[in-house]
Protein backbone atom coordinates (compact mmCIF):
# COMPACT_ATOMS: atom_id res chain seq x y z
CA UNK A 1 0.00 0.00 0.00
CA UNK A 2 1.41 3.42 -0.87
CA UNK A 3 1.47 6.32 1.60
CA UNK A 4 -1.49 7.93 -0.17
CA UNK A 5 -3.53 4.76 0.37
CA UNK A 6 -3.17 5.07 4.15
CA UNK A 7 -4.09 8.75 4.40
CA UNK A 8 -7.09 9.59 6.58
CA UNK A 9 -9.19 10.36 3.50
CA UNK A 10 -8.40 6.98 1.93
CA UNK A 11 -9.57 4.84 4.85
CA UNK A 12 -12.93 4.52 6.53
CA UNK A 13 -11.83 3.83 10.12
CA UNK A 14 -8.83 4.28 12.43
CA UNK A 15 -8.65 0.45 12.39
CA UNK A 16 -7.84 0.59 8.67
CA UNK A 17 -5.62 3.66 9.04
CA UNK A 18 -3.44 1.99 11.67
CA UNK A 19 -3.10 -1.11 9.50
CA UNK A 20 -5.62 -3.62 10.84
CA UNK A 21 -5.22 -6.45 13.32
CA UNK A 22 -1.53 -7.10 12.64
CA UNK A 23 -0.60 -3.50 13.40
CA UNK A 24 -2.78 -3.41 16.50
CA UNK A 25 -1.19 -6.63 17.80
CA UNK A 26 2.25 -5.13 17.20
CA UNK A 27 1.24 -1.95 19.07
CA UNK A 28 -0.22 -3.83 22.02
CA UNK A 29 2.78 -6.14 22.27
CA UNK A 30 5.19 -3.20 22.22
CA UNK A 31 3.10 -1.39 24.84
CA UNK A 32 3.25 -4.32 27.26
CA UNK A 33 6.91 -5.02 26.48
CA UNK A 34 7.75 -1.42 27.37
CA UNK A 35 5.64 -1.61 30.52
CA UNK A 36 7.51 -4.73 31.56
CA UNK A 37 10.99 -3.40 30.73
CA UNK A 38 11.09 0.35 31.39
CA UNK A 39 11.60 1.48 35.00
CA UNK A 40 9.58 4.62 34.26
CA UNK A 41 6.44 2.48 34.04
CA UNK A 42 6.99 0.55 37.28
CA UNK A 43 3.86 1.79 39.05
CA UNK A 44 1.74 0.99 36.00
CA UNK A 45 3.29 -2.46 35.75
CA UNK A 46 2.58 -3.05 39.44
CA UNK A 47 -1.17 -2.68 38.79
CA UNK A 48 -1.03 -5.83 36.63
CA UNK A 49 -0.59 -9.42 37.73
CA UNK A 50 2.52 -11.52 37.45
CA UNK A 51 1.87 -12.13 33.75
CA UNK A 52 0.71 -9.72 31.07
CA UNK A 53 -0.73 -12.33 28.69
CA UNK A 54 -4.36 -11.80 29.65
CA UNK A 55 -4.00 -8.02 29.54
CA UNK A 56 -2.31 -8.19 26.12
CA UNK A 57 -5.18 -10.15 24.64
CA UNK A 58 -7.91 -8.06 26.22
CA UNK A 59 -6.37 -4.77 25.08
CA UNK A 60 -5.84 -6.16 21.58
CA UNK A 61 -9.43 -7.38 21.36
CA UNK A 62 -10.74 -4.10 22.77
CA UNK A 63 -8.67 -1.85 20.49
CA UNK A 64 -9.73 -3.75 17.38
CA UNK A 65 -13.36 -2.86 18.03
CA UNK A 66 -12.73 0.58 19.51
CA UNK A 67 -10.81 1.57 16.38
CA UNK A 68 -13.63 0.42 14.10
CA UNK A 69 -12.65 -3.16 13.34
CA UNK A 70 -14.02 -6.50 14.57
CA UNK A 71 -15.66 -6.45 18.01
CA UNK A 72 -13.57 -9.30 19.42
CA UNK A 73 -13.84 -8.01 22.98
CA UNK A 74 -17.61 -7.63 22.97
CA UNK A 75 -18.03 -11.05 21.39
CA UNK A 76 -16.14 -12.58 24.32
CA UNK A 77 -17.14 -10.42 27.28
CA UNK A 78 -20.04 -8.17 26.33
CA UNK A 79 -19.95 -4.41 26.73
CA UNK A 80 -16.48 -3.22 27.80
CA UNK A 81 -17.72 -1.23 30.84
CA UNK A 82 -14.19 0.11 31.11
CA UNK A 83 -14.54 2.08 34.32
CA UNK A 84 -16.37 -0.71 36.15
CA UNK A 85 -13.86 -3.34 35.02
CA UNK A 86 -10.95 -1.18 36.21
CA UNK A 87 -12.39 -0.20 39.61
CA UNK A 88 -10.51 -2.97 41.47
CA UNK A 89 -7.23 -1.31 40.44
CA UNK A 90 -5.95 1.87 42.05
CA UNK A 91 -5.64 4.32 39.16
CA UNK A 92 -4.40 7.80 39.95
CA UNK A 93 -2.68 10.55 38.03
CA UNK A 94 0.65 8.71 38.07
CA UNK A 95 -0.81 5.49 36.62
CA UNK A 96 -2.86 7.48 34.09
CA UNK A 97 0.20 9.39 32.93
CA UNK A 98 2.36 6.28 32.74
CA UNK A 99 -0.30 4.45 30.70
CA UNK A 100 -0.65 7.28 28.19
CA UNK A 101 3.11 7.87 27.98
CA UNK A 102 3.80 4.16 27.52
CA UNK A 103 1.16 3.89 24.80
CA UNK A 104 2.47 7.02 23.07
CA UNK A 105 6.01 5.59 23.14
CA UNK A 106 4.72 2.30 21.71
CA UNK A 107 2.80 4.14 18.97
CA UNK A 108 5.95 6.03 18.04
CA UNK A 109 8.11 2.93 18.03
CA UNK A 110 5.77 0.87 15.84
CA UNK A 111 5.22 3.72 13.38
CA UNK A 112 1.61 4.76 13.91
CA UNK A 113 1.07 7.66 11.47
CA UNK A 114 1.66 10.95 13.30
CA UNK A 115 -1.81 12.39 12.65
CA UNK A 116 -3.45 9.25 13.99
CA UNK A 117 -0.98 9.04 16.86
CA UNK A 118 -1.92 12.52 18.06
CA UNK A 119 -5.64 11.80 17.79
CA UNK A 120 -5.29 8.52 19.64
CA UNK A 121 -3.09 10.05 22.32
CA UNK A 122 -5.81 12.61 23.09
CA UNK A 123 -8.51 9.93 23.15
CA UNK A 124 -6.38 7.69 25.35
CA UNK A 125 -5.75 10.58 27.75
CA UNK A 126 -9.46 11.37 27.96
CA UNK A 127 -10.31 7.73 28.65
CA UNK A 128 -7.44 7.21 31.08
CA UNK A 129 -8.40 10.32 33.00
CA UNK A 130 -12.01 9.09 33.23
CA UNK A 131 -10.70 5.80 34.66
CA UNK A 132 -8.99 7.47 37.63
CA UNK A 133 -10.40 6.29 40.94
CA UNK A 134 -7.91 7.63 43.49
Amino acid sequence: MSDSDTSPAAVATPFEWIGGEGAIRQLVDRFYDLMDLEPGYAELRATHGSTLDDARNKLFWFLCGWLGGPDHYQERFGHPRLRARHMPFAIGILERNQWVTCMDQAMGEVGVPEDLRQRLKQSFMNTADWMRNK
